[in-house]
C-alpha cells in the first residue's frame, strides 16, 4: 500500500521534481498550488503527510500549518515546510505553529526523501 503526500507548493519545477522523486521511492502524490483553499484540500485529500510551502498565493503556508493545528484530526499530521527564507525567525515561528520538519531551499533530493521517510515513519509509530 502506498503513502499518500499532498505537496502544496506554486513552483512548478519544484511541484515536479518532489513529484517524480517520491512516486518512484513508492508515494502516491497529490498537489496543490494555492493556499486560499488549501486546508479543505488537506481535509479532502487525508493525506498521510504534507509538504507546505511557506509562500503560496491566497494565503501563506504559516497560516495554513496554525489553521492545520487547530483542527483536532490533523493535530498529529506531519508537515515538511519547505522556504527559500531560512531566517531563524521564520523557523522559530513555524516550530511555534507546530511544524514537524522545516527545509530551506535549494535542498537535495537526499534531503527530501530522507525527511518524508523519518516522518512518516515516526508517524506510523504514534
Amino acid at each position: 500500500m502506498s503513502r499518500k503526500v499532498l505537496l502544496i507548493e506554486d513552483e512548478p519545477n519544484i511541484i515536479e521534481a518532489i513529484r517524480f522523486l517520491l512516486t518512484r521511492d513508492g508515494w502516491q502524490v497529490d498537489t496543490h498550488s494555492d493556499g486560499a483553499d488549501a486546508v479543505d484540500v488537506i481535509r479532502a485529500a487525508g493525506p498521510d503527510l504534507v509538504i507546505l510551502d511557506l509562500m503560496l498565493p491566497g494565503k501563506s503556508g504559516m497560516d495554513i500549518l496554525r489553521e492545520v493545528r487547530d483542527i483536532p484530526d490533523l493535530v498529529k499530521l506531519p508537515v515538511l515546510m519547505l522556504t527559500a527564507r531560512g531566517q531563524t525567525r521564520d523557523r522559530d515561528m513555524a516550530e511555534k505553529a507546530g511544524v514537524s520538519r522545516f527545509m530551506t531551499k535549494p535542498f537535495s533530493n537526499a534531503e527530501v526523501l530522507t525527511a518524508v521517510r523519518d516522518l512518516l515513519a515516526q508517524a506510523s509509530r504514534l
